[in-house]
């Protein structure tokens, strides 16, 4: 049994108590640090994605620069639709695009649940190289996202604020947005199973855009599939889930069998706690913008948000990705002043 040195995030998630909380960044493997721009200038996003040694390269990157307390592989959650025969691709300074979306009952029956071997193999690979490069220090984090976010994408063809023909399909044809979350969902937790056997020691479904659903809806349309995913993988790895917006569901997602839940900035350390009862690890919170701010006070704002949640049964993350423009040094700060935080 290979052991690994740094245990304080899977001591989190197990609910232990700890010296100090762990930290990692959503998003921490990538666009804001200098050496993951010089591969983007080389080579384009899906290339990254798809190229186990350049995955691996850029999801250690941060690991060597800072010393985060968990790893999180380079990847994109719209790898699931190109593995479902839906082709996506990624524009610059637009975002990802989808040619030809689903919308209609004839392309949501073309929607495949593929060998996730034969499509996303490159993932598995990427994470085994990722092991080795990682050297056993830190704990691996594999993702995916929510069916209802992939569902978004799949049905809007694009990012939107609104996502009104996503939600169109869903109230005016449920049967065919329910087919499409099934297939997704299914398609996910084969590729979560496998992003496990291949070596990741936890999971993070990302439900960004579930905060666009009223909470009726949201528990339709979103929150049964995800309970699904964690249903099928919860005894094997850790799962957390983190629903951008989905304060309201906290309760009901305290209640699964997930291990963590993330909460984003809009949502208090003490509203989080009440309304998860105190009995699971919360990971969060703090805004991704104000890291904007000088780096004397993010440390001081971190410990602040450290006290607020308290030190065990909880994990230092940002309330939503890094912003792409970050200062390396506010980055590190916000590090840092978890590494230096005595409670």
């Amino acid at each position: 049994m290979i052991m690994i040195k740094n245990t304080l995030f899977l001591q989190a998630l197990k609910g232990e108590s700890v010296s100090r909380p762990p930290v990692w960044m959503m998003r921490q493997a990538g666009r804001y640090l200098p050496e993951f721009i010089a591969l983007r200038d080389k080579y384009d996003f899906f290339t990254r994605c798809q190229t186990p040694e350049l995955a691996s390269e850029i999801t250690v990157q941060p690991i060597r620069r800072y010393g985060m307390d968990a790893a999180i592989l380079f990847c994109d959650i719209l790898v699931i639709p190109q593995a479902m025969n839906v082709e996506v691709q990624m524009k610059p300074d637009f975002g990802p695009y989808l040619p030809c979306p689903i919308r209609d009952q004839k392309s949501a029956d073309a929607m495949i649940v593929p060998d996730i071997d034969e499509t996303l193999g490159y993932v598995m690979e990427a994470i085994k190289l990722t092991k080795e490069k990682l050297g056993d220090e830190v704990p691996l984090i594999g993702f995916a996202g929510s069916p209802w976010t992939i569902l978004c994408y799949l049905v809007q063809g694009q990012g939107s604020k609104t996502f009104d023909l996503a939600k169109k399909l869903c109230f005016t044809e449920p049967e065919i947005a329910h087919q499409i979350l099934q297939k997704v969902t299914d398609t996910t937790i084969a590729y979560l199973k496998a992003k496990v056997d291949a070596g990741v020691d936890a999971v993070q479904i990302f439900d960004s855009w579930g905060g666009m659903l009223s909470p009726t809806d949201y528990t339709e349309f979103s929150w049964h599939y995800i309970n699904q995913i964690i249903e099928a993988l919860k005894d094997h790895a850790p799962v957390i889930v983190f629903g951008k917006g989905c304060w309201f569901a906290l309760d009901t997602m305290a209640n699964s069998g997930a291990a963590a839940l993330g909460v984003d900035w809009t949502c208090s350390p003490k509203t989080a706690r009440a309304l998860t009862g105190g009995k699971i690890t919360l990971q969060g919170n703090f805004d991704p913008s104000r890291l904007l701010s000088p780096p004397s006070e993010i440390k001081k704002m971190v410990h602040e948000m450290i006290n607020e949640f308290g030190k065990d049964r909880y994990i230092v993350n940002l309330g939503h990705g890094i912003l792409p423009y970050i200062n390396v040094d506010n980055a590190k700060a916000f590090i840092d002043a978890v590494k230096e935080y005595e409670g």
